[in-house]
């Protein structure tokens, strides 16, 4: 009772009802390896299509997110993005190519606690603001509050400093920034982790209208009904391996359990 006045609905429908991918594969990923951390792991994500990754805590999971965004590029194996091989260096990479990722580490890697919410949102796509050597801060102020308005984010203003925020703010924050650039593959790591129902309960609505937009997103969450109410498949791996891929519409928590544990 006390969850639903919280988000304002019963707690079994927090959790939006899922949509239907589309058929055309967005990302193809196929023999990545980068030993010890995970070998030969295959996976697809079509358009539309929420995968998650699941497994135990140092299986792999973050890692190969990773390697997508540029992070900690593979050592082998092969990425194809929208059609065509892609070789991923750096973030930088990943964002031109249309990748966008929310880490895991909210404060040693997504927010900058001195900037402000503003400067926060657009601290990625500030090659977009530039007007030769110098940024235009009128554009740049008129982005950053379209995307607080669009996110939900509660600031007094642009300026305030993100530090102030709560944890579920500052995640609709570095989400507004992951998405100001439309990239069409997101990458949410551990996107609920240490923020309120009412927050997260936003975030699993945003997560699947990105789904009806059309977008790829990539899922790693350690809470398995999480998983198994956003995903429409789950890659669970095992010790840096792929140990099973399931439809999460037919599936339970026993049974992603079950291939996630080590033999």
């Amino acid at each position: 009772k006390l969850i639903a006045m919280m988000v304002g609905r019963e707690l079994a429908d927090i959790f939006p009802a899922r949509i239907a991918a589309k058929d055309e594969t967005l990302l193809e990923v196929s023999g990545l390896t980068r030993e010890p951390a995970y070998r030969d792991v295959s996976f697809t994500v079509r358009r539309g299509e929420v995968v998650a990754l699941a497994g135990l805590m140092g299986a792999g999971r973050t890692e190969v997110a990773s390697a997508l965004y540029g992070l900690q590029p593979a050592s082998a194996g092969s990425i194809r993005f929208k059609g065509r091989d892609l070789l991923v260096k750096s973030p930088g990479e990943a964002l031109a190519a249309g990748i966008g990722m929310v880490t895991e580490d909210r404060k040693g890697q997504g927010i900058i606690p001195a900037l402000g919410v503003g400067e926060n949102i657009t601290l990625s796509s500030l090659r977009r603001f530039a007007r030769g050597p110098l940024i235009d801060r009128s554009a740049d102020r008129t982005a950053a509050r379209e995307q607080i308005g669009a996110f939900a984010v509660k600031a007094s203003s642009p300026a305030q400093p993100i530090a102030q925020l709560s944890g579920g703010n500052q995640q609709k924050a570095l989400l507004a920034r992951s998405l100001l650039d439309d990239p069409d593959l997101i990458i949410l790591d551990e996107p609920t982790r240490g923020i309120d129902i009412g927050a997260k309960a936003e975030i699993y609505a945003l997560i699947q209208n990105l789904a009806r937009q059309g977008k790829g997103v990539l899922l790693i969450s350690s809470e398995l009904p999480e998983v198994l109410a956003l995903a429409h498949r789950i890659i669970v791996l095992r010790q840096g391996s792929v140990a099973a891929t399931l439809e999460a519409a037919s599936t339970d928590q026993e049974t992603v359990l079950r291939h996630a544990m080590p033999l």
